[in-house]
């Protein structure tokens, strides 16, 4: 892992393919479907809903790694107006017959940022900590709110380290393309109004 992103060879391509697009998005849409809700799992390469390009070899090479290029946002209008909550892995495709590893955060967010211009959405990101917290051991510690000027100067400090650096940069993103808010919590928590706020 560099900057809190992962780098994929083949083999783990293989294992992440198998595991995110299949037994753990089929436990999630089982799950949901036991609650009662129409739920249906899909990868980016599923219908076309989410093409990447594979990150180009920089100072470091991710490997079979994506960066997201489109989303096709109307499909997904359409499935949720049809009742249909669509449980997307954290996979795309590159339209030329390759799976791509993409991080879960950017799948999130992507979603949201094209699902904005169809619907009021609020993007949550869960975890498993309680929030953006401002000491990493201490579960307490959570910060309520955060802003940009503070995001720059926790991570120059040191408080935001690691995968979090890129869960702010996506969430950013997301505001930035009409999301109306975004909130990191914990998943048992996405109903109390618990966790952080970015804005």
């Amino acid at each position: 892992m560099v900057n809190g992103r992962r780098i994929t060879d083949t083999e783990m391509l293989k294992v992440v393919t198998m595991v995110y697009g299949g037994l753990v998005n089929k436990n999630i849409v089982a799950g949901l479907q036991s609650l009662g809700v129409n739920a249906l799992g899909l990868t980016g390469a599923d219908m076309n809903i989410m093409r990447s390009d594979k990150r180009s070899v920089g100072e470091v090479d991710y490997g079979f790694v994506g960066d997201v290029k489109e989303v096709n946002a109307d499909l997904l209008a359409t499935l949720i107006h049809q009742g249909i909550v669509p449980v997307l892995a954290p996979l795309t495709h590159d339209k030329q017959g390759h799976m791509l590893n993409t991080n879960a955060d950017t799948i999130a967010g992507e979603a949201a940022k094209a699902l904005a211009k169809h619907f009021d959405v609020t993007l949550m990101f869960c975890f498993e900590k309680r929030g953006v917290l401002r000491d990493e051991n201490d579960d307490d510690s959570v910060i309520p709110e955060i802003n940009r000027a503070d995001f720059k100067r926790y991570v120059e400090s040191g408080v935001i380290q690691g995968g979090m650096i890129p869960k702010l940069e996506n969430a950013y993103q997301a505001i930035d393309a009409g999301v109306k808010q975004v909130i990191i919590t914990r998943a048992s928590e996405i109903h109390g109004g618990q966790g952080t706020k970015v804005y």
